[in-house]
């Protein structure tokens, strides 16, 4: 079965047209990896969305550490400054990224927190209607923090030697 020709126009759904830029642009992506592996080349690509956001590829063996015999110290020195820049940028996005998780978790602590106080709540509310109600359930809550030994050692528990003479 034979595609047809498609016609060169604009995609008037935004949906569509979104999905079909993201799919042609990382299959341009690969083309130019693609190029830049199989014959040895220099591709450089730049591509602007309708959103006006950057997606970029270049190979650039200099700065792979690659073929440098030909650099200059300026190059050299140049290359070195854009990798500390570059570096920089990354170490920077990912404190930013770092950050945003502490906020997010954070906000999960706390939810998770009043979320215990209800539930602790409830509990009390069940515990004290089944002994106003007669049963003898008891329920124990403790919302204090228990000592628990966690040490592994060879022997009887601290407990039972301070017992013996």
């Amino acid at each position: 079965m034979v595609r047809g020709k498609t016609e060169m126009r604009r995609i008037e759904n935004a949906t569509s047209r979104q999905v079909t830029f993201s799919k042609r642009r990382n299959g341009l992506l690969k083309k130019a990896f693609e190029l830049s592996v199989l014959c040895d080349a220099q591709v450089g690509l730049i591509i602007f969305s309708a959103r006006d956001k950057l997606y970029e590829f270049s190979t650039s063996r200099k700065l792979l550490g690659e073929s440098l015999e030909s650099c200059s110290l300026e190059e050299l020195q140049q290359m070195e400054h854009q990798l500390e820049r570059s570096i920089n940028i990354i170490r920077a996005r990912k404190m930013e990224v770092f950050r945003e998780q502490i906020v997010r978790l954070k906000e999960n602590v706390k939810d998770l927190s009043s979320e215990n106080v209800m539930l602790l709540e409830k509990c009390r509310g069940l515990e004290m209607q089944q002994t106003s109600g007669g049963e003898d359930v008891s329920i124990v809550i403790s919302s204090e923090k228990s000592d628990v030994e966690t040490e592994l050692f060879i022997g009887l528990p601290e407990s039972c030697r301070t017992k013996r003479p």
